[in-house]
């Protein structure tokens, strides 16, 4: 049986935001349970990944993981190349921390679309690269992006023959439901 690991990437820096987005509130819940709730759907274990400075910030109860030390701070990419070399899996169910609308049921649906390598979401025109499935065979890809400072995620799926799972196929609430939470603003309009 395939394994399937979630990782919700939890270590940005929240510049927009004032404050860590893992840790923000919608109903008297923080981001990072939402996106692990909605990734224990479907996979057999969920990490969050994170910066050292966060650890102690999140429950004894949660699985947390920082970036392998020799890709610390680059990115994305760091924090999916950190979850496989720190727990085997056949694939990596990717969600951010602050797209808390995300839940069970489109996680689900956009299991049915990944066949090989890499599947993401596109929504209403935009690419969302980070509502993602990685094949474990992505890891040698991943180390050798990073090391050559290569760290944007659109680049290593274009040249990787991702799948594109069009949003409307996995929401009927695509607009808000693909919404990255990225100022407070944002938050308050729901």
């Amino acid at each position: 049986m395939m394994k399937t690991v979630g990782v919700v990437l939890a270590g940005g820096m929240s510049r927009r935001f004032g404050s860590p987005k893992a840790f923000a509130k919608l109903n008297n819940k923080s981001f990072y349970t939402f996106a692990m709730e909605a990734l224990e759907t479907v996979c057999d274990e969920v990490i969050v990944v994170t910066r050292p400075e966060l650890v102690a910030s999140f429950p004894p109860t949660v699985n947390v993981r920082i970036d392998v030390a020799n890709y610390a701070g680059l990115g994305p990419l760091a924090g999916i190349l950190s979850a496989m070399e720190s727990v085997e899996a056949d694939r990596y169910m990717v969600l951010p921390c602050d797209m808390p609308y995300v839940d069970g049921a489109v996680i689900s649906k956009l299991m049915k679309y990944h066949k090989t390598n890499v599947t993401a979401v596109i929504s209403r025109g935009r690419h969302h690269p980070l509502v993602s499935i990685w094949d474990r065979t992505m890891k040698t890809v991943l180390q050798q992006a990073l090391k050559s400072k290569q760290l944007r995620v659109m680049n290593i799926l274009s040249a990787s023959g991702v799948t594109w799972a069009n949003g409307c196929l996995l929401t009927e609430d695509e607009a808000r439901v693909f919404t990255n939470i990225n100022t407070p603003d944002v938050l308050e309009r729901g």
